[in-house]
């Protein structure tokens, strides 16, 4: 009810009008039990057709009426919420995609998913229908009050029931709390074993691991079902509560109404309509019973979207240089994984001044890809700090430095979108004529030409759908969109066969002719060859740099790319 509150308080005086029209039409409501009523002890007693006439065009009078500020009422309550509903969706969704990769990484990706639906189960529990309905709920005390003008016996009885079904109402909800906050995670585990069994489906079929899934399904759906039935049989035992409270409240109602009745203290008209403002007082309550389940599902999401947005995010106000012109140092820098005893490496100080060429080699899992991964920022260093022409990464908008970058990871994802959305993604500038340039340059024409959407080919499943090599020529393509002045390029000749490999070399070569700094991570022997010193961070727990002697009759360097590399304390 807080987040109820929340919209509310936000919004005073369309609050308020909510409070009016909710006042006037459950006033209005009273017409159609005071109808019965005037009917049964004034028409039926004395036969006077215009007396009838008149109560009934009133009553359809009050009845439209009624109608209108309840509609009124459903506006208000959804230009209350509208802010709010995008608000939730649009702040889940940019902690998702602003959040630093390893606070990100930590929630597991089916959970992630279910986080950010949560958005949509508290815009669906706090839509304007429910909202109204909560409205009437304190209202219903006018049906009691003119109950007790009837019959004071009447609204006591009705009241007992009342606030005995308001009571039901609260406890379901409190009870809930558990099994539906435990049903939320295991539903974000099932999330994670589909995720898996789609995007991982040649490697549970290749590695006979469909038993082993199949079993984390059977657990978590098994888990999953006893928390439904658990949270949906208590729902279920509101519903029937409701309905037998509504019951034996009617039947209490008649029964001391025929008391009163044949006392003389209450008329026929009385004890029918006394029976209609008492369902008329409860419907609310039971409504609030019915939507517990409801609410406890949306208490839980907000829970969890509130511990997500403390989820650390990149930056997005800091410094930016007039230009960069392509120097990087690293200054002692390490890094060490969350929940890892032995940090990959540490103590890794190293200058480049621009036009450098750092070959950084070892083997895998030495950390290559961690020390990509912290000169894009995609990770921060558990100690020291990487420069870019003197100031320091930390104080950088990332986002700015990002397109300072010419990067290819290793291993390359792709938007769900088309080829032209990829490469147009870090440089929304490019024209066709731009884009037909850096597809040569990738050597990734042909396949444009012979694709019959052109660049507007539709990537899926993140690019699972283009074969390896493909994919390894739109992420050159890709990262030459930028034009940046430093390229990072993790393991450039993975998974390209002979003429693929040797465009990329090309490729570093034209960049390195045209005053660019390049990092190059890699273990291939050809590169290695090429290099005439590299950082070797199979040394540990510091890497070290090694100068390799000029050999007269070895290996061409990389056209002669000069190296500028200078080693400082390791």
């Amino acid at each position: 009810m807080k987040e109820l509150l929340a919209r509310l308080k936000s919004r005073p005086p369309i609050f308020a009008e909510m409070i009016a029209a909710s006042l006037l039409a459950n006033v209005l409501a009273l017409a159609t039990p005071l109808f019965v009523i005037q009917v049964l002890n004034r028409y039926i007693a004395h036969g006077v057709d215009a007396t009838l006439a008149t109560l009934a065009a009133g009553t359809i009078i009050a009845i439209l009426l009624e109608f209108g500020f309840r509609q009124v009422r459903l506006r208000l309550a959804a230009s209350v919420n509208a802010p709010f509903d995008r608000g939730l969706t649009n702040s889940a969704f940019t902690v998702l995609t602003g959040a630093k990769s390893t606070a990100g990484e930590s929630l597991a990706p089916g959970l992630r998913q279910q986080i950010v639906s949560g958005a949509d189960t508290i815009q669906s529990t706090y839509a304007a229908p429910n909202v109204a309905a909560l409205f009437d709920v304190p209202f219903a005390l006018i049906f009691v009050a003119v109950l007790f003008l009837l019959s004071p016996i009447l609204a006591v009885i009705v009241a007992v029931f009342l606030g005995l079904v308001f009571a039901v109402a609260l406890m379901t909800m409190a009870t809930l709390r558990v099994p539906t906050r435990d049903m939320v995670a295991t539903g974000g585990r099932r999330n994670a074993l589909v995720g898996s069994a789609i995007s991982a489906a040649d490697t549970v079929r290749a590695f006979n691991a469909q038993d082993f899934i199949r079993r984390q399904w059977r657990h978590e759906s098994g888990l999953f079902q006893r928390l439904h039935r658990a949270v949906t049989g208590r729902q279920g035992l509101v519903q029937s509560l409701s309905t037998g409270a509504q019951g034996l409240m009617s039947v209490a109602v008649i029964a001391t109404g025929a008391v009163l009745v044949v006392q003389g203290q209450l008329d026929v008209g009385g004890m029918i309509g006394a029976n209609i403002l008492a369902a008329r007082g409860l419907g609310p309550i039971i409504k609030l019973a019915q939507m517990s389940e409801s609410f406890a599902k949306a208490r839980q999401a907000l829970a969890m979207l509130h511990e997500f947005d403390k989820v650390p995010r990149e930056r997005t106000e800091g410094s930016a240089l007039g230009e960069y012109k392509g120097a990087l140092e690293f200054q002692d820098l390490a890094f060490i994984y969350p929940g890892q005893r032995v940090p990959l490496f540490e103590s890794l100080s190293l200058k480049l001044e621009p036009n450098a060429l750092l070959v950084v080699a070892g083997s895998n899992g030495a950390g290559k890809t961690t020390l990509a991964r912290l000169i894009v920022r995609l990770l921060e260093p558990t100690r020291g700090k990487i420069l870019a022409d003197g100031v320091d990464l930390a104080q950088m908008v990332p986002e700015w430095w990002r397109r300072q970058i010419v990067y290819m990871p290793q291993e390359p994802g792709f938007l769900n979108g088309s080829i032209r959305d990829n490469l147009m993604a870090g440089n929304p500038d490019l024209d066709d004529g731009a884009l037909n340039k850096l597809a040569r340059a990738a050597g990734l024409k042909s396949f444009i030409d012979q694709s019959p959407e052109g660049f507007d080919t539709p990537l899926t499943n993140n690019g699972a759908n283009l074969s390896l090599g493909v994919r390894r020529r739109l992420a050159l393509a890709r990262a030459l969109a930028t034009d940046g002045m430093l390229v990072v390029i993790d393991d450039p000749t993975e998974g390209l066969d002979t003429e693929g490999a040797q465009l990329v070399i090309d490729t570093m070569n034209k960049l390195s002719g045209r005053g660019r700094t390049i990092v190059v991570f890699s273990h291939d022997p050809q590169i290695l060859a090429a290099a005439s010193e590299y950082v070797d961070l199979d040394s540990k727990p510091a890497p070290k740099l090694v100068r390799k002697k000029k050999d007269p009759d070895g290996p061409v360097p990389l056209e002669a790319v000069p190296t500028a590399a200078k080693e400082s304390g390791s």
